[in-house]
Order: C-alpha cells, then structure tokens, then sequence
C-alpha cells in the first residue's frame, strides 16, 4: 500500500511565465498540486473556487501588484497560507506583506533547498504534513485495519488473540500512538501475516 499524503493544492502567480513553468514542474516533482496564473485579476475567482492550500504570489505585477492581490485575498479567506516572492525585496512591502498574514517573504531568484524548507514549515503549519515517522504509522495502522477487516475480525477479538488492549490497538490503526515491535509482532501473529507485511510497500 503506498503512502497517502494530501493533495496539497498551490496556486502560483506571477507574469513571468518561465517562472510559473519552473515552479510548477518543481512543485509537481515533489508531489504537489499545481496551477499558475500569469493574470492576477484572474486570482480572487481562482481562489474563491479553488480550494488551495497555498498561494505563491509575485510582488511585482503588471495591473495588480501582489500587496493589493492579498488584501483582496484576505477578504475572502483569512486561512489561506501565502508566500510572496519578489526580485525586488524592501523593508515596505515586507511589513505590507506580514500585516496581511504572509507566513514568508522570498527574495527572487531562490534557492531551491530553502524554498522547499520555507513550504515544509507552512505544510506543518497548515497541519498538511507529515514526517517520515508519521507516514510510517499511517501506513502501518492502515494496512493493519485492512488486514483485520479483510479477515472479519473486530478490535475486541484482535485484542483476545494479541492480549493488547482495544484502545491500543485502535490507536495504531489509526496511527495516533507508535507500535512497538512486540506488540507488531504480536499483531501480525494474530493476522497470520509476517511482520514485515504490516510496512506495505514503505
């Protein structure tokens, strides 16, 4: 069973179209879901119908620039994680842009290895990420309810076969508290499956 992590949804704006592309298969490559606009008064639509997570706006921009982007933004939705990103950073619109709520202010051109520690920090933020380690409960807690289910067992005879309480053992499957290699071992006994079956394919 792969892993299953949210479809985290990014918006990204700005009228440079190289930098729209770039960011995208970026974005992409690391699991996201992306669109671009190069128009930003085609943003307050998009966001009203787009159920995004993130919104990468440009400071500089033909018709609108992205301080009056955002104070229309927060007028339909104060949540919404926005990070500004500018080839021409100053102290102004970086006070603009944190009185409106902007979780980071990136100075163009980026470096990558930052950018995606900047999106990490907002996705924990957001509660939209997850670590390794709670990928690996998910996972396990997953494939041990299907296991169970696929066998017609309830939690209340898991617990008779593996002497571990009912609480505990919904706790895992619903990877809110990490298993130990005992009761792992116990759990995939009573599953008749190998303990290693209980990691699906992580």
């Amino acid at each position: 069973m792969a892993i299953e992590l949210p479809a985290v949804r990014i918006l990204i704006v700005d009228d440079d179209r190289a930098i729209c592309d770039y960011m995208q298969t970026l974005l992409e490559r690391d699991g996201y879901q992306v669109k671009t606009l190069s128009d930003p008064t085609q943003v307050e639509g998009e966001i009203r119908s787009g159920g995004y997570h993130l919104l990468i706006l440009d400071l500089m921009m033909p018709h609108l620039d992205g301080i009056e982007v955002l104070k229309r933004i927060r007028e339909i939705d104060t949540d919404l994680a926005v990070v500004i990103f500018t080839g021409y950073p100053n102290l102004e619109s970086a006070v603009a842009s944190m009185k409106l709520d902007a979780v980071d202010y990136i100075k163009k051109p980026f470096n990558v290895d930052e950018f995606r520690e900047v999106l990490a920090r907002v996705m924990r933020k957001k509660g939209l990420a997850r670590t390794p380690e709670e990928q690996l409960h998910k996972v396990i807690g997953d494939t041990i309810r299907n296991l169970r289910k696929d066998k017609d067992l309830t939690l209340k005879q898991m617990s008779r076969r593996t002497g571990l309480s009912v609480s505990l053992l919904s706790q895992i499957e619903r990877a809110e508290s990490s298993a130990s290699i005992s009761s792992l071992y116990k759990i995939a006994l009573a599953l008749e499956s190998r303990i290693q079956d209980l990691f699906g394919q992580y």
